[in-house]
């Protein structure tokens, strides 16, 4: 038999922690929220942990998740960030093998990438990713026409002459 589950909207899209989450929904961002807390290794000290706790809270706020998506993205960022420095850690300790050593390093390594990535996923959500402009050379003489634009491919026959492509610009001068 199918569950039913009731929901208050009204009292769930308070929104009152949106700014750790990015959701109008307050579980939501809880659940981000501890999911990134989580990611933290805990010490006996309790108050150091709450601190810690706190800290990750002011770090996701700082970094104001718009949307559900970004929140997640930041959780996720914030314990890969974790996981590789908690690597880096690992690889410092002084009755470390080389071996031992060395394979921290490696996912030290791969975490940061990871992180890279998530990153740059959020910039591009965000609308910031980078355009890649393409100079080629391009020579116009005095009397000249240019076409500006991207040139395809065709399949195995290279490319398609300039007169068959429909933006082509043609002149009167044969000679170019």
């Amino acid at each position: 038999m199918p569950k039913t589950l009731l929901l208050d909207l009204h009292k769930a899209l308070r929104g009152a922690l949106q700014p750790i989450g990015g959701s109008k929904a307050d579980d939501w961002n809880e659940i981000v929220a501890s999911q990134a807390i989580s990611t933290l290794w805990k010490t006996s000290n309790p108050a150091d942990n709450a601190k810690r706790e706190q800290g990750i809270l002011v770090g996701m706020i700082c970094m104001k998740p718009h949307d559900e998506f970004e929140g997640m993205l930041m959780a996720q960022m914030i314990g890969t960030h974790n996981a590789a420095m908690e690597c880096h850690r690992r690889a410092m300790l002084p009755e470390q093998p080389f071996i031992g050593r060395s394979e921290a390093l490696t996912q030290a390594n791969k975490l940061s990438r990871t992180f890279a990535t998530l990153l740059e996923a959020l910039n591009r959500h965000r609308g910031k990713g980078q355009q890649k402009v393409t100079v080629e050379h391009v020579h116009v003489h005095a009397g000249g026409q240019a076409v500006v634009g991207v040139v395809e491919p065709q399949g195995a026959g290279g490319l398609r002459k300039l007169e068959e492509q429909p933006y082509a610009v043609r002149g009167e001068d044969t000679e170019r």
